[in-house]
This record gives C-alpha cells, sequence and structure tokens, in this order.
C-alpha cells in the first residue's frame, strides 16, 4: 500500500509539472511562438522614430486667398474690387518672401519693406474707389476684426434711423 501511495504521488506530481511546462511553452513552439527560444527577439540595431515632417510653408497665394474673404466682408468689396485687391497683395506678399528669404540686415529689410509698401498702396490707390483703398488702409491701422465691428455698429445705426 505505501508503494501504491508512494507510485501516486509521483505520478500525480508529473502530471502537474507536465502541465506547468505545457503552460509555459505552448504545444512545443517554444516561449513566445515560433521555436525562437525564449521570449521575444529584439535586434541590437535601435530603430529609428519617424520624426514628423515640417509643415511646408504658405504660399503667397494661400496666405492671401485665406485672408481674402474676411477682407472682403471688411470692406465691402464687390468681385471685381476683390480681384484687384487679390491680385496685388498676392504680387506684394511674394516679394516681402522673397525678401526675407534673403535674409538682409534690419535696416535693408525695413528699407526694402517701406519701398514694397509704397508701390502696393499707389497701385492699390488706382485699381480701386478713393473709399475702399481709405477703409483698406483702416482697416491695416485698426485690424480686421475692429473694422468689422465697426461696420456692423454703423449698420445697426442705419436701421435705426430708417425705422424712426
Amino acid at each position: 500500500m505505501k508503494l501504491n501511495i508512494l507510485s501516486l504521488l509521483v505520478l500525480f506530481t508529473a502530471l502537474l509539472l507536465g502541465m506547468d511546462v505545457c503552460a509555459q511553452y505552448g504545444y512545443g513552439n517554444g516561449y513566445g511562438g515560433g521555436g525562437y527560444g525564449y521570449g521575444r527577439q529584439r535586434s541590437a540595431i535601435p530603430q529609428a522614430q519617424e520624426t514628423p515632417k515640417e509643415p511646408e510653408p504658405k504660399t503667397a497665394e494661400q496666405i492671401v486667398d485665406e485672408g481674402m474673404p474676411s477682407i472682403i466682408e471688411a470692406i465691402d468689396l464687390n468681385e471685381f474690387e476683390a480681384a484687384v485687391m487679390s491680385s496685388v497683395l498676392k504680387k506684394y506678399l511674394k516679394e516681402r518672401i522673397e525678401m526675407q528669404i534673403l535674409k538682409l540686415s534690419p535696416e535693408k529689410m525695413r528699407e526694402g519693406y517701406n519701398k514694397i509698401t509704397e508701390r502696393q498702396d499707389e497701385e492699390l490707390k488706382a485699381g480701386l474707389p478713393l473709399d475702399k483703398y481709405e477703409a483698406f488702409v483702416e482697416m491695416q491701422k485698426n485690424g480686421i476684426d475692429k473694422t468689422k465691428r465697426k461696420n456692423k455698429k454703423e449698420k445697426r445705426k442705419k436701421r435705426k434711423k430708417t425705422k424712426d
């Protein structure tokens, strides 16, 4: 009987160890699968992280096209005036961008920007009605949002006067 209990104990222990081995190593594939041995295989060479690409700088056309709807709304331009304004702004914005690329001294940059602004103003004055040109100059000084608010207030005052 002692032999019988001893053999049962050995058999039970072997069974438990066999289950543990099977659970650890799978069905003959090795730990981690694929028969490669223990654990996940790692390369000695570090993986290069993908660096996010810097966004490409916007072109003069893209910048002006994005800003034109708010300028048209602020100054109340018709289609012809908007086309004139857009072409002039694109032309002179390109020149400003080219000057930035050249990386001149601050004095030369300031001088160049002033010349570009003078030519732009002359061309806008020639292409737009005087009241629209003056509204554009005022918008440049005050900003687009302030000009829009001012125009809304003026429209409200006109509506009140017409109702009374």
